[in-house]
């Protein structure tokens, strides 16, 4: 007997950064995702194995239920105990998974390349957080932290408008069909990004005018929802770049590597990362290939609509 749960994966078009401090972020789950397979073990301990979208296994190992019990401090971090880290902060929110079980056979199944940066530890965490019967928003603040957002998208179907009020998760549920989403691409980067930097000098930037930041990026975020043509959606999403620029003390994607470019690009979550989205007239395939660019997504392949 198996059991399966399955998450979204995301893409976060506005609030980025901004969300962590009450901002509105809208974002979009992917139909890309990932599933969490569990099957009956033994000897106290989890077989562990993760696939990534081409089944090829990039982690596999063996977890004692005493090492999620303890979760011992690491000499390092290493993706054993990142995991033996989230399971524990499960244990300590329901015991049960691990007190009435013999052990486990555990895969995890991506079904995008884990280096996209979709969510492979949102996912998981929501995965993890259906199978313990935990509150998965809990656990990531108990382990992971951060915004919460990715966790909204990994549970909803549905283009989303998020916020945290009072360090409480409030997701809505969106209607968005754009009639110019064949208008809409999304390309990788393929560049691992530190955005330390880039945090640096939004916090810097956020403590003299916070509030009123937070404001425009609100009224954006509502102007990029009910834009009803492209030229508007593309419009508004530049400012959106343009006033990120200014408060992360960063050049935008587009100045940095296609000034030449017809048309508007705007990161998505940490900047200079994964994906962009690209909004232009003309399909923008022929550009980017060209440019050593080859994952570039239509909206519809890419999007849970």
């Amino acid at each position: 007997m198996k059991t399966t749960f399955y998450s979204n994966g995301k893409l976060l078009i506005t609030g980025e950064y901004l969300v962590l401090d009450g901002a509105k972020a809208f974002a979009l789950p992917t139909k890309f995702g990932q599933s969490l397979i569990i099957a009956k073990g033994e000897n106290q301990e989890i077989q562990w194995k993760s696939y990534d979208a081409d089944n090829s296994i990039w982690f596999e190992d063996t977890i004692t239920f005493k090492e999620i019990i303890d979760n011992p401090e690491p000499k390092t971090e290493t993706i054993k105990t990142t995991l033996v880290n989230i399971l524990h902060e499960a244990y300590l929110l329901n015991p049960e998974f691990l007190t009435q079980s013999e052990g486990y056979q555990i895969s995890t199944q991506l079904t995008f390349p884990k280096n996209w940066g979709l969510g492979t530890s949102s996912t998981l965490l929501n995965n993890i957080a259906q199978w313990t019967k935990i509150d998965a928003f809990t656990l990531l603040k108990n382990s992971f932290g951060g915004s919460g957002y990715d966790i909204a998208c990994a549970q909803n179907n549905t283009p989303i408008l998020y916020h945290l009020q009072q360090d409480l998760p409030i997701v809505e549920t969106i209607d968005f069909n754009p009639e110019f989403s064949q208008n809409l691409h999304f390309v990788y980067l393929n560049k691992k990004q530190s955005s330390k930097a880039a945090i640096t000098a939004y916090y810097n930037n956020k403590n003299s005018h916070l509030s009123k930041i937070i404001a425009n990026n609100d009224k954006i975020t509502q102007a990029v929802i009910h834009a009803k043509t492209g030229k508007e959606f593309a419009k508004t999403l530049a400012i959106h770049e343009a006033e990120m620029s200014n408060i992360l003390e960063m050049q935008t994607i587009k100045e940095r590597l296609f000034p030449d470019f017809d048309g508007v690009i705007k990161s998505l979550g940490a900047w200079g990362g994964d994906f962009v989205m690209v909004i232009s007239k003309d399909n923008p395939t022929e550009y980017f290939t060209a440019k050593g660019y080859k994952t570039i997504i239509p909206y519809n392949e890419m999007i849970l609509s």
